[in-house]
């Protein structure tokens, strides 16, 4: 490749992982969107009350506690949340009680976040719920003017907090099937978008295109565990939340198709490498093969409209047999090692979209076997 060309390339892969990571980055602002507004609220809600009704001055930490109860990793919200609301406040208990006595200063720093840790650590508090306490300490300790005297004000605001936070989320939870479907969505969208590139390159014999394939395939990772993320997260708030509690059955159909999407991305990487290493032998696949590539990436496309709609998986059915049945048609005329990778990495792909539509693992091979044959017989005579 000249020096040009190369410098072209450079700027042409700058330039897509920029936009890449604007669009990843514009996908979690939507996916997070309304877990930012019920903090934002909850903050808002918690000083509010806390100042009109327990009246008291200047009750941060009533929001400090909304915000951490709220903002809390994906999917371990409705398990933590009550754990946090009491690591925050045993921590301003127990820091207002040994600031009244040791008072403030560097040393009592640490003895007062040493206590306040082991506090919550004997309350049988996890990580979250001990950390919370120390930085609540912290801040009693930091913040408390040297003259002043014991009050419970900032205790009552942490409960204040936790409590506002709980009924946002409870009352006020976000939609989980839309959760999981802008999870879900740009998984299909790149893999239907991976296979045409590893379809096109076979069929050209363009090998520099079905290695940015490949690297395509090897960034998935990321958005699969955000998925599984935001599909324990949706699950929980249907089961927790009355007015989401109908989600439940749609939930079910992602969580059915969970692992078998996993293991889609895998084989589609598998296939992007075997179709990387066969083009460096030289020359283009024949025909039925790319056609069978395609058929696969219309199958992960029909997928995702399955899951989204709740419909009859029929089509995605179908294309998912067309392409192991196209595939394996090419083993007739040869049967080099490229070839029977290739042919046999399609038929799991297939295999796995069969599965993701509800099919048990026998069910899903006598299908295929139906139309494409026996895997001990491919290749034969």
């Amino acid at each position: 490749m000249r020096s040009g060309d190369l410098q072209v390339a450079v700027r042409e892969r700058g330039v897509s992982r920029v936009r890449r990571g604007f669009s990843e980055g514009t996908e979690r602002l939507r996916t997070n969107g309304w877990s930012i507004l019920q903090t934002a609220v909850a903050a808002s809600v918690a000083y509010f009350l806390s100042a009109a009704v327990l009246g008291h001055e200047a009750p941060f930490f009533a929001s400090i506690a909304a915000v951490v109860s709220l903002g809390i990793t994906l999917g371990e919200r409705g398990r933590r949340a009550v754990q946090i609301v009491f690591g925050v406040a045993v921590g301003l208990m127990v820091a207002d009680l040994l600031v009244l006595v040791i008072g403030t200063g560097t040393v009592q720093i640490g003895a007062v976040v040493l206590l306040a840790m082991g506090a919550a650590l004997f309350f049988g508090g996890g990580p979250l719920l001990v950390s919370q306490a120390a930085i609540s300490a912290l801040l009693v300790v930091i913040l408390q003017p040297p003259e002043a005297v014991f009050t419970p004000d900032r205790f009552l605001d942490a409960l204040m907090g936790g409590g506002v936070a709980l009924a946002v989320n409870y009352l006020f939870p976000i939609n989980p099937e839309r959760l999981v479907e802008r999870a879900a969505g740009p998984i299909f969208e790149e893999l239907v978008e991976v296979l045409e590139e590893i379809s096109a390159s076979l069929g050209s014999g363009d090998l520099e295109r079905a290695e940015r394939a490949l690297l395509r395939s090897r960034e998935l990772d990321e958005r699969v565990r955000s998925f599984s993320e935001a599909l324990a997260a949706g699950q929980e708030t249907a089961r927790l939340s009355p007015t989401r509690r109908r989600a439940l059955k749609h939930l079910e159909l992602y969580a059915a198709a969970g692992t078998r999407i996993d293991l889609a991305v895998i084989n589609t990487r598998v296939l992007a490498r075997g179709a990387a290493n066969a083009l460096r032998s030289g020359g283009s696949a024949p025909e039925p093969l790319p056609g069978a590539v395609r058929e696969l990436a219309r199958s992960v496309g029909a997928l995702a409209t399955y899951l989204e709609e709740s419909g009859e998986p029929d089509e995605a059915r179908w294309f998912a047999l067309r392409a192991a049945e196209e595939a394996t048609v090419l083993l007739k005329e040869r049967h080099d090692l490229a070839t029977s990778v290739l042919v046999g990495q399609v038929r799991a792909a297939a295999i796995d979209i069969l599965r993701s539509t509800g099919l048990g693992q026998a069910e899903a091979l006598t299908k295929l076997e139906e139309v494409a044959g026996r895997a001990s017989e491919l290749g034969r005579d």
